[in-house]
C-alpha cells in the first residue's frame, strides 16, 4: 500500500523520553535502572500502558522480553521488529537503549494517530538485561533467544545480593512464555545513540551501521619474586611490575602501528602483593582489541605472542585468551534503505561500525538486521553526562520511520 509522507511527533517523543528518565533518575540527571528492579518494572509497566492505549497486543516471553504488536493490514506477513532495551548501567544516561524502544513506540503512535495500518505488523521489543549491569553477561535475553547462551545457565546468574535472575524475573511479574519469543520476521531495526565521538566530530547526523566489530581479550600474568624494597639491590631484583611496564611499552608500540582504526585497551591491572615496602612478585593485566577485520585481530594476537616471547628471562610470562567474538555484519540491503531514508530527509550520514555490543548483533543471526546511530555529545555514554539533543533523537526516529515505510512498500 502506498503510504503518505509521515513524520513522528518530536514533542511527544521528548516528553516520553523525559518520563522514562524519571524511572531510576539520579541526582545528576542520569539513570540507574538495573534489569528487573523496581525502577525497571515501573518503566516496563508504563511502556505496556502506553502500548495498550494504542490497542497494541503486549506479550512477554520466558526471559521477560516484551513484544508490543501493532497489527498490519496483512497479519500473515512476517513482522518488522523495532527495539532495544530499557535497563541501564549504574549512573548511566537517559538515552542509551531507551531511545530505540521509545522511537518504536512513537512510530506506532504515528500510524495510529494518522489512522493508518502498516502493510505488515510492527512489533516493538524491549530486551531484558541488555546491559548486564545486574546479571552478567550483557545482552542476556537476546543471547538466549539467538542460541548464544544457555537459558538454564543464565537463570542461575546472581546479582551482588545473591538473587538469581530466575528469582528476579519471577518477582517482577514479567515472566512469560517461550512461545512468545522472537523467532522470525521481515527485519529487525535498532536505533541507538552512537556512544562514541565520530558523528559529532564529523558534524554528521546519522550513522548507518555496517557491523559490530570483532574483538579479542587476553590476560597476561607476569611472575617475579618478592623481597624487601629497602635491602634488595636493583640489579638483583625480579620485579614483576618493572617487567610489566616494559611489556606494556612494547605492546603499545606494536599494536599502535597495525591500523589506525584498531582500538585496544589495557583495562584491568592488578599488582601483588601491592605493598609499598615489598617488591611486586606478580602482575596480572588484560589486553583487549577491537576491529572489523579478522586479519587485523590475528595480527594483534601475533604481536602479543611476539612481545611475550621477546621479554627477558628475569620474570616468567604467561597468556590466557579470555574470550573473543567475530565481527557481526548487518544486512546490506537494510543498510542501503537506511541511507536512502536519511538522504530523503536531507540528513547527513555515513557508513560506520559499532565498537560496542548491542542486541542487534545476536538477532542478526535470526533475521535481516540493521542499526541506526545518532550522535552522542562528547562521545559520552554509560555516564550521567550522556546527552543527545532532542532534535537528533527526532532525526533518528524519522529515519527509522522512513525505513519502516520503505520496507512496507517492498511487500
Amino acid at each position: 500500500m502506498k503510504q503518505q509522507k509521515l513524520a513522528i511527533n518530536g514533542t511527544q517523543l521528548r516528553q516520553t523520553l523525559e518520563t522514562f528518565s524519571s524511572f531510576g533518575a539520579t541526582e545528576n540527571e542520569g539513570v540507574t535502572r538495573l534489569s528487573l528492579t523496581e525502577d525497571d518494572v515501573q518503566a516496563r509497566e508504563y511502556f505496556r500502558t502506553e502500548c495498550e492505549s494504542l490497542n497494541m497486543q503486549v506479550s512477554v516471553d520466558d526471559l521477560g522480553t516484551m513484544y508490543s504488536k501493532l497489527e498490519g493490514e496483512d497479519p500473515d506477513q512476517p513482522a518488522i521488529y523495532i527495539g532495544s532495551h530499557l535497563d541501564s548501567v549504574k549512573k548511566g544516561g537517559r538515552f542509551d537503549g531507551v531511545l530505540g524502544v521509545i522511537a518504536g513506540l512513537e512510530i506506532a503512535r504515528t500510524f495510529v494517530e494518522h489512522n493508518l495500518k502498516p502493510a505488515c505488523s510492527l512489533i516493538i521489543v524491549n530486551f531484558t538485561n541488555e546491559e548486564g549491569a545486574r546479571f552478567e553477561p550483557s545482552m542476556m535475553a537476546s543471547g538466549v533467544i539467538a542460541g548464544k547462551f544457555d537459558k538454564n545457565t543464565m537463570m542461575k546468574k546472581t546479582d551482588t545480593e545473591g538473587m538469581s535472575f530466575a528469582e528476579a524475573l519471577s518477582n517482577s511479574g514479567f515472566e512469560g512464555s517461550i512461545e512468545n519469543r522472537l523467532t522470525q520476521g521481515k527485519a529487525f531495526l535498532e536505533l541507538h545513540i552512537e556512544q562514541g565521538p565520530i558523528l559529532e566530530a564529523e558534524s554528521l547526523q546519522i550513522g548507518a551501521v555496517e557491523c559490530v566489530v570483532g574483538m579479542v581479550c587476553y590476560e597476561i600474568e607476569i611472575t617475579g619474586e618478592s623481597n624487601h624494597a629497602g635491602t634488595t639491590p636493583q640489579h638483583m631484583r625480579k620485579d614483576a611490575l618493572t617487567a610489566a611496564n616494559q611489556c606494556l611499552t612494547e605492546l603499545h608500540q606494536g599494536l599502535g602501528n597495525i591500523d589506525e582504526t584498531l582500538v585496544y585497551t589495557m583495562g584491568r591491572f592488578n599488582v601483588y602483593p601491592n605493598v609499598h615496602t615489598v617488591i611486586p612478585n606478580k602482575v596480572v593485566f588484560t589486553v583487549e582489541a577491537r576491529h572489523r577485520e579478522e586479519a587485523i585481530l590475528q595480527k594483534v594476537e601475533q604481536i602479543l605472542g611476539n612481545v611475550i616471547d621477546s621479554m627477558d628471562g628475569v620474570c616468567s610470562y604467561s597468556t590466557k585468551k579470555l574470550w573473543s567474538r567475530e565481527t557481526v555484519w548487518f544486512d546490506q540491503k537494510l543498510g542501503q534503505i537506511i541511507e536512502k531514508s536519511a538522504d530523503s530527509l536531507n540528513l547527513s550520514y555515513k557508513q560506520m561500525v559499532s565498537g560496542a555490543g548491542h542486541d542487534a548483533q545476536f538477532i542478526a543471526s535470526l533475521l535481516p538486521t540493521a542499526m541506526i546511530f545518532v550522535p552522542s555529545a562528547g562521545g559520552k555514554s554509560h555516564d550521567e553526562d550522556e546527552f543527545t539533543t532532542w532534535e537528533e533523537c527526532e532525526n533518528g526516529a524519522n529515519v527509522l520511520l522512513e525505513t519502516v515505510l520503505e520496507l512496507t512498500e517492498l511487500l
